[in-house]
């Protein structure tokens, strides 16, 4: 049994202005993530109006965008939620998800790592090449 708190934070809407600024983000942010099907708010007319579902669904796209998420991944993980096979399910695809941008992340500070060390050596050789000129 819901609480009358509950209820009215369930029943509670917000307007386009305020989902972006309570989210930090730009009305076309917030009108591009509407035309990529990821926010469908009400209709008054020509307001939009914005359902608690909205703002949660605006939180998990940003910080999917803020992990590196490309938008069809965070499309498809915000579904599942919706669908079969529900939350197990989206929970198991946001793993390896998780995995592919970990391992995606680590062979960039591999390769960030490496490039540093060249740059060291360059610069020492550069340097002691300028030192034997000088």
């Amino acid at each position: 049994m819901s609480t009358g708190t509950e209820q009215a934070a369930a029943e509670r809407t917000w307007s386009i202005t305020a989902l972006a600024r309570d989210h930090g983000v730009t009305l076309r942010t917030i009108r591009f993530y509407e035309d990529r099907g990821l926010l469908s708010p009400e209709r008054r007319g020509v307001q939009r109006v914005y359902h608690n579902r909205d703002r949660v669904r605006l939180a998990l796209v940003l910080r999917g965008k803020r992990l590196g998420f490309s938008l069809d991944e965070i499309a498809r993980i915000v579904d599942m939620y919706d669908s079969e096979p529900g939350e197990a399910g989206q929970l198991r695809y946001l793993l390896t998800q998780i995995a592919a941008r970990r391992a995606e992340l680590e062979q960039r500070r591999h390769d960030i790592d490496e490039t540093l060390s060249e740059l060291d050596e360059v610069e020492r050789r550069c340097r002691e090449d300028l030192a034997r000129l000088g």
